[in-house]
């Protein structure tokens, strides 16, 4: 499974995108938006290992994890994943990574779009939303970029890393998804 956009790939992982998934997983300004601990280089392959075959879309919990590749160089620069959350109510949640060394260029904006409309007129999806820490700015401007209405603002309803966290909750259906 390929999606392409006009800068990017957007595949599957593969074994051979280990080092590059661990190039990002590893760095604190990256895992502390995650909502788990970071992975070290073995915890990547395994987790390649599980999500590289994709996932029927059919219960709860069924996820689809893409590398986010540049198409004029080689190399995972991130990822995107879309989360059955609800199979009866077909919402889904949308996430996405980007290495720093690749950020603010509007490649997670092109990325998640294209997984967003592949969710809404693939895998029939009726409803999309991004849960996001209210302090990362930058996932604040994809969900905009993207046409995401922010429904929620949670207070002070995560503790991480010893300290309480906010979270924002955007949501699109699929008439609202700039395309």
């Amino acid at each position: 499974m390929i999606l392409t956009t006009e800068r990017l790939e957007v595949r599957l992982f593969t074994a051979g995108d280990v080092d590059d998934m661990y190039a990002y997983e590893r760095l604190e300004s990256v895992n502390r938006y995650l909502y788990r601990p970071p992975r070290d280089r073995a915890g990547c392959a395994e987790h390649i290992a599980q999500i590289s075959q994709g996932t029927p879309w059919v219960a709860d919990g069924d996820r689809l994890a893409l590398a986010v590749c540049r198409r004029e160089a080689p190399g995972v620069i991130g990822q995107v994943g879309v989360t059955l959350a609800s199979a009866v109510a077909k919402q889904a949640e949308i996430g996405w990574t980007i290495h720093p060394e690749h950020g603010g260029r509007g490649y997670a904006t092109e990325a998640a779009r294209a997984l967003a409309v592949h969710a809404f007129d693939t895998l029939g999806t009726h409803r999309l939303y991004a849960r996001l820490d209210a302090e990362n700015t930058a996932s604040v401007r994809v969900c905009e970029h993207l046409g995401m209405r922010r429904e929620a603002h949670l207070i002070e309803n995560d503790f991480y890393a010893g300290r309480w966290g906010s979270e924002y909750i955007y949501a699109a259906l699929s008439h609202d998804l700039k395309r």
